[in-house]
């Protein structure tokens, strides 16, 4: 795998598959399977800051993560990853901040349009992730990194995520 060598390449990679990979899967498709329609909560104006609090946390932890892969020299792609494993931030609580930012970012929109359409959406979309990640990054992280990422993998959770950051 090519690596991002240079700190412009790693940003610029960063957003392009910021924009094709979660653009599409927490922005396209949601606006397809929704059509954009806001549902009408009424007086429960409570429903709307929750699914905005949820779009807004995880469009931030998103960010942030990404980010920290441009920083290390690197994309989140798989084609282009970092030159040493990222264990900063976000990731000192989890291990998968990106998806369960980008669930959050579907569920927040499920419920600001009232869609159960995207509540299956985001089921079929942890269902796909928990496979890529089972099936191909932990391997690949195991294989690159070794021992740095079993130490990582067995202090840190995957998918729920830590009171208090894991310092290595």
């Amino acid at each position: 795998m090519a690596q991002a060598s240079s700190p412009a390449r790693a940003w610029i990679g960063t957003v392009l598959f910021l924009f094709l990979a979660p653009g599409i899967v927490a922005g396209l498709v949601p606006g397809l399977i929704s059509g954009w329609r806001w549902f009408d909560w009424g007086s429960a104006w409570i429903a709307l800051f929750f699914a905005w609090s949820a779009i807004a946390a995880g469009v931030a932890f998103l960010l942030h993560a990404f980010a920290l892969f441009a920083v290390h020299r690197g994309t989140p792609a798989p084609v282009a990853p970092t030159e040493t494993l990222v264990v900063r931030g976000a990731y000192r609580f989890v291990r998968n901040p990106m998806y369960l930012a980008v669930l959050s970012i579907i569920l927040g929109q499920a419920l600001l349009f009232g869609s159960w359409g995207l509540v299956i959406y985001a089921v079929i979309v942890l269902a796909a992730v928990v496979a890529f990640v089972k099936g191909y990054e932990e391997p690949t992280l195991t294989e690159t990194y070794g021992e740095q990422y079993l130490n990582y993998r067995r202090h840190v959770p995957g998918w729920w995520p830590r009171f208090t950051p894991w310092r290595e």
